[in-house]
């Protein structure tokens, strides 16, 4: 009865007394005599034909149709630990929290769903993908990497500003990007500030970095557009990005970028390789076969982290206190190198604000991988900077646990088969990128658990840290007034990553993760309350919208 007057009664009282107002104040005895009957007929045909009044979020939106309810477990991962506890969520907020082991009677309406031993933590929040839409929608698209967040567990995305086409630079590419989104997102993507849209109910947030290039470094004009209309920071790339309309920076494009930053207080991002003079993309003292990983390692050495970084010192100094940028951020994303790039990060932290306001990601893959194990063509294996040494990773490893390495992203970045050369297995001319978005939850547990990982950890690394970069103050931790969005997976629980699992990005067979058993299986993922995945089924309509900063 409850949802019978809430989803089709209240709905046709709200349209009939809309309409006898609106008559009424027109003329209020013969409009409202003339307009009764018709009004009444459509209620009744309505009613009649079962048409659903409920709102889309509820029916379409979710798998779980009630807007107040309780989800509980033995393992709730909140800011002050792990509890065994209850979160109520009302209307897609957290409404409240409380530890359930030693209380009674805490569930005060609303239905109760209970998730037993599995955790419940933040959803995760990935700040480093490549989605590739519009342009080139053949590598993967909103749709198909929506939905391999969603069953990730991931519940919020930013997307990259290139590998699309074309790049997000202004204003202009930027709608152009959010009006590919519309009916393809199925992770909770957020409110529309600056964009007409209905959308509403939300089943995945996507936000979006724009691109810092020379063509728009000089251009106040250009960047104040991109910003104002809602871009949640800026990227740039210190070396060739591999794509022709995304052309690297220097240091003074940089500098004039962090400055327009400044006032928005927003972040920029930095792919932080420099090619030295007296070393070359074709190879520095590469060996003949093209099909060796050593070869292409060869190509981009540490040095060229050290010295981006290097370049950087005096650009992130100006986001000191009182300095020309105070109010913009560096964060270097995915760094590779952790001896010289790792030490030169740890001294501008030491020096807290005198060295400016700086962070830094890893990924997975170099946390997962090492070079001395990747065999001679595969080619899925390529990215940049590169996977390096098994003594390497243990370093960074020991950089992420010590939290001089702040946070995780996937730097998700798929292509089309062909471009990998599987055949060839040339990886001096394959696409470099790791697809791996649906799997970095279970890849982060499997691998962090021989070093004493936590849940907590997992949290800060993968929702706290990334939430606060992108400026999302309502998402990343479960507490009281957050969105609810949640990650219900099953530590426990191994899989293998075969034709027989159920994979969504667009070419699965192009992850260097396949074959692989892990550890950490997705149940359920949560977004705004929706529940956008569960057990191997999406909502069955995607119903979200960009993220897009205010000013």
């Amino acid at each position: 009865m409850d949802d019978l007057w809430r989803w089709r009664v209240l709905p046709l009282l709200v349209l009939i007394a809309s309409s006898l107002v609106l008559y009424l104040r027109s003329n209020p005895k013969v409009r409202l005599l003339a307009t009764l009957p018709p009004l009444l007929f459509f209620v009744h045909r309505c009613l009649l034909l079962g048409f659903d009044w409920s709102m889309k979020s509820v029916t379409e939106c979710s798998l779980f149709r009630h807007d107040h309810y309780w989800i509980t477990s033995k393992r709730v991962v909140t800011p002050r630990g792990v509890i065994e506890g209850a979160v109520e969520v009302k209307e897609g907020k957290i409404a409240s929290v409380i530890e359930t082991d030693n209380q009674k009677g805490w569930a005060s309406g609303g239905k109760v769903v209970d998730f037993g031993e599995a955790v419940i933590m933040p959803g995760l929040i990935d700040i480093h993908v490549h989605l590739d839409e519009p342009g080139r929608v053949e590598w993967e698209g909103f749709s198909s990497g929506t939905k391999a967040a969603a069953a990730g567990g991931i519940t919020t995305l930013v997307d990259m500003p290139l590998n699309n086409f074309p790049s997000t630079i202004s204003e202009e590419t930027l709608r152009m990007k959010v009006e590919a989104t519309q009916g393809k997102i199925y992770v909770d993507v957020g409110r529309f500030e600056n964009f007409n849209h209905p959308g509403p109910y939300f089943l995945h947030d996507i936000g979006f970095w724009g691109g810092l290039v020379p063509e728009n470094a000089y251009n106040i004009t250009m960047l104040d557009g991109l910003l104002h209309a809602g871009a949640l920071g800026l990227k740039s790339f210190m070396c060739p990005s591999g794509i022709n309309d995304f052309p690297m920076t220097n240091i003074t494009h940089i500098k004039e970028g962090l400055h327009v930053l400044a006032k928005y207080k927003r972040p920029l991002l930095v792919h932080a390789e420099v090619v030295l003079d007296h070393e070359t993309d074709e190879g520095v003292g590469g060996g003949p076969n093209p099909r060796s990983y050593a070869t292409y390692l060869k190509t981009r050495p540490t040095s060229w982290e050290e010295a981006a970084i290097r370049n950087l010192q005096e650009a992130i100094k100006d986001t000191r206190t009182g300095g020309p940028a105070e109010g913009a951020h560096v964060h270097i994303v995915h760094l590779s190198d952790a001896k010289a790039s790792l030490d030169l990060i740890k001294d501008l932290k030491q020096k807290g604000q005198d060295g400016g306001s700086v962070s830094v990601e890893t990924c997975p893959h170099y946390l997962a991988f090492a070079a001395e194990q990747i065999e001679d063509g595969n080619t899925r294996f390529k990215c940049s900077p590169p996977i390096r040494e098994a003594a390497n990773r243990e370093k960074l490893w020991e950089a992420l646990l010590e939290e001089h390495i702040d946070m995780l992203s996937s730097d998700h970045s798929p292509s089309v088969p062909e471009l990998k050369l599987f055949d060839e297995g040339d990886f001096l001319r394959a696409w470099g990128g790791i697809s791996s978005l649906q799997y970095v939850l279970p890849i982060t547990w499997t691998y962090g658990h021989k070093y004493g990982v936590t849940f907590n950890q997992i949290a800060t690394w993968w929702s706290e840290r990334p939430a606060k970069l992108a400026g999302q103050k309502y998402k990343g931790a479960i507490v009281v007034g957050n969105d609810a969005d949640f990650a219900v997976w099953e530590p426990e629980m191994e899989f293998v990553l075969d034709d027989n699992y159920k994979t969504y990005h667009k070419h699965p067979n192009n992850s260097p993760y396949m074959g692989m058993k892990l550890s950490g299986k997705v149940g359920a993922t949560f977004v705004r309350g929706n529940l956008v995945f569960s057990d191997g089924t999406h909502a069955s309509e995607a119903c979200g919208a960009p993220i897009l900063a205010q000013y």
